[in-house]
C-alpha cells in the first residue's frame, strides 16, 4: 500500500456551486454540507462560507452528526453562488480493525443497533427484484466472514459498472446503475450498499473530498465532491468502491447518512421558475503543516 497514505496531509479544499434561474427568484431556502467534519481525528482548522447575494447563516447538526449550515435570501436574484473554504488535517490511515465473524454482524446487539444502515431507501433500492444482483447475495453469503464478504462485493460492483462521467444524474438509483452498467462515486456507492444491506451487514454513505493518491504539496487538484462507503464489522472500516482502495490521508469526511439524500452539498426550495445548477468546481490543495 502507498507509504504516503500513512503520513496524513494538511489540505485547503475550495467547494463552489450553485443555481441560475430561469426568472427573477424573490425568496430561496438553502442547507449546505460542504464543511468537513471535525472528528475521528480529521481536525478542521478553519472554514468559511460564502454566499452570494449575501445571506446571514444559521448552523446546527443533523441527525447523521453532519456540520449543516443552513440561509435564506429574500433579495430578488437570478443567480445564486455558494463558495465553501476550508482548511484541514487529515490523520495518517488508520490500523486496520480486525473483523468478526458473521454471528457477531448479525447479533441482535449490532442489527439493532444499526438498523438504518440495514434499510433499504429510495436510492439503495433492494437487490431482490434483480437477478443478477441476488445472485451476488446468495453466493457471499457462504463466504468466510463479513470482511471476505465486503471486498468481493466490491470487486463486484466495479466489475458491472464502469466510471463514467455525465452517464447517470443525482437522483439515478442503484438498480438502475447496475443495469446501465455505468455511473460515477455516488453510483458504485449505492449500489456496494445494496448488496452489503442484504447481507445484512451495517453501511453507510459517506460524502467527502478526495486528493491524489501520493501526496502533492502545493499542487491544487480539481475534481467534484467525492463517495464511498462504511461499513460494520466490530467497528467502522472505509472502503472506496470507485477507486478500489481503502481510505486514508487522501479522503476528506464531510457527512455520512443512509445515502445521497442525507448528505447533499447544497439543496434547497424556492419561489419563481425553472433553475439549473451552475456546475461544481472543487479545488483542493496540500500545503504545508507549519506546527
Amino acid at each position: 500500500m502507498n507509504n504516503a497514505l500513512h503520513t496524513g496531509r494538511r489540505l485547503r479544499i475550495s467547494h463552489h456551486t450553485g443555481y441560475q434561474y430561469a426568472a427573477s427568484v424573490e425568496a430561496s431556502f438553502n442547507e449546505v454540507r460542504m464543511s468537513p467534519l471535525n472528528g475521528d481525528g480529521q481536525v478542521l482548522l478553519s472554514h468559511e462560507l460564502r454566499i452570494e447575494p449575501y445571506a446571514s447563516v444559521q448552523t446546527y447538526t443533523d441527525y447523521w452528526g453532519a456540520f449543516v449550515e443552513s440561509f435564506d435570501v429574500h433579495t430578488p436574484h437570478r443567480v445564486l453562488e455558494v463558495t465553501s473554504i476550508s482548511t484541514v488535517d487529515i490523520p495518517p490511515m488508520k490500523a486496520e480493525i480486525p473483523g468478526g465473524s458473521w454471528h457477531s454482524v448479525h447479533s441482535d446487539d449490532t442489527q439493532e443497533r444499526w438498523v438504518e444502515y440495514l434499510t433499504n431507501t429510495s436510492y439503495v433500492d433492494s437487490p431482490e427484484s434483480d437477478v443478477t444482483r441476488m445472485s451476488i447475495v446468495r453466493d457471499l453469503r457462504h463466504t468466510g466472514s463479513p470482511a471476505i464478504a465486503v471486498h468481493a462485493a466490491m470487486e463486484a460492483v466495479r466489475s458491472q459498472i464502469t466510471y463514467t462521467p455525465g452517464a447517470t444524474n443525482v437522483s439515478t438509483t442503484a438498480g438502475q446503475a447496475w443495469a446501465s452498467g455505468v455511473g460515477v462515486c455516488q453510483d458504485f456507492t449505492h449500489a456496494m450498499l445494496s448488496i452489503l444491506r442484504a447481507l445484512k451487514i451495517p453501511a453507510r454513505y459517506v460524502s467527502g473530498y478526495l486528493h491524489s493518491e501520493e501526496e502533492a504539496m502545493g499542487m491544487t487538484v480539481t475534481g467534484e465532491s467525492h463517495a464511498w462507503v462504511e461499513y460494520w464489522d466490530h467497528g467502522w472500516h472505509a472502503i472506496d468502491p470507485t477507486n478500489n482502495r481503502a481510505v486514508g490521508a487522501a479522503h476528506v469526511v464531510v457527512a455520512r447518512g443512509r445515502d445521497y439524500g442525507d448528505v447533499p452539498p447544497l439543496k434547497g426550495i424556492y419561489a419563481g421558475g425553472k433553475s439549473g445548477s451552475l456546475g461544481v468546481t472543487v479545488e483542493i490543495t496540500q500545503i504545508a503543516n507549519t506546527i
